[in-house]
């Protein structure tokens, strides 16, 4: 069994506005364990980001972490001092954060961008950093990537801004790589080779990820363990296989039933009704319960129910989870 590199136990990320609390984050506990690839999905404002922002120590105002712990190779984050922080984050811990195009700087070129990044960490030359900027980035599939140095985020395409900030993201060979919707805003030739870059940097460094996304689809092909979030809190975890192919949280269920599989072909998807329950002064109650089609009288007067493991290394919180089916020989997820 490998050794866990992060443990997330009991985080609370919060809000405070002047409508009330938006209780972004809820009692989310997780490992992730050495060269391992672990998953959070959700819709978008289920709290993935927000988690990912909480490791990094970098939850903007007026948001706060309201309790948890957070320990990383033995050290807890969260009372670490900001200057202990700033050397870790970026690089020890990562995070490429989604839409690539607005999150560079548009006045500072894609090279001097790189090159402060190995600069705060190392003590590199000018010349080292120049040379492995372009390392870096050939790495990622750029081509020409002398040339590209002096370029703008806003003279490059939304593909090479992705390819810039997962270089910039891997600069220092971080043993924990946070990347948050990776691929989006890019076709699927695109994501095919950023997803095996990734892979390969994994592979070859030993370090460990962890990939929040909404695409089922990327996660399957990336992902070790699979969490499941929604509404701030935790509701299902188990190993990708197991996950796809006995879901047992009617969300997690709901999901999977919303996309296309080529192993179990159906005449018509189904669609989850309804929305996103509001975060503000959420009740402590199931935040699928107005969705869900499996509500029983618990779900409607007891609080959120605690994370049970029904399967080992497979939890689910949930009061009517969904039964398991019986196994298809050679079915795959």
């Amino acid at each position: 069994m490998r050794n866990s590199l992060l443990r997330v136990d009991g985080l609370h990320t919060s809000f405070h506005t002047v409508d009330g609390e938006v209780k972004a984050v809820r009692d989310v506990s997780f490992d992730v364990p050495e060269g391992s690839v672990l998953g959070i999905v959700g819709e978008s404002g289920s709290g993935k980001t927000v988690t990912g922002l909480s490791i990094m120590g970098l939850v903007p105002r007026p948001g706060k972490i309201e309790r948890g712990s957070i320990h990383f190779d033995g050290r807890d984050l969260l009372r670490l001092p900001e200057s202990q922080m700033r050397s870790i984050r970026g690089g020890e811990i990562a995070m490429v954060f989604q839409d690539a195009s607005n999150s560079l700087n548009p006045v500072i070129t894609v090279g001097e961008q790189i090159r402060e990044v190995l600069q705060i960490h190392s003590d590199m030359t000018m010349r080292q950093s120049i040379r492995l900027s372009i390392e870096l980035m050939t790495q990622m599939g750029i081509a020409d990537a002398e040339r590209l140095l002096d370029r703008h985020p806003w003279e490059i395409s939304g593909g090479m801004a992705q390819r810039v900030m997962l270089a910039m993201g891997l600069a220092m060979g971080p043993r924990l790589l946070i990347a948050d919707e990776p691929t989006s805003n890019v076709d699927v030739t695109v994501q095919a080779e950023l997803l095996h870059r990734l892979n390969e940097h994994r592979r070859e460094t030993g370090s460990s990820i962890i990939l929040i996304t909404h695409d089922l689809g990327v996660m399957a092909q990336m992902a070790d363990e699979v969490l499941v979030m929604y509404g701030g809190y935790k509701l299902e975890q188990a190993d990708t296989p197991g996950l796809y192919a006995r879901p047992m949280h009617p969300y997690t269920n709901g999901l999977l039933e919303a996309v296309p599989r080529w192993d179990r072909p159906v005449a018509r998807l189904k669609a989850i009704r309804g929305g996103l329950p509001t975060m503000l002064d959420a009740p402590d109650r199931c935040p699928f319960l107005d969705r869900c089609q499996r509500a029983v009288n618990a779900c409607r007067t007891e609080p959120m129910p605690k994370l049970e493991e029904p399967e080992p290394g497979h939890t689910v919180a949930c009061y009517n989870p969904v039964p398991t089916p019986a196994p298809v020989p050679g079915s795959l997820p």
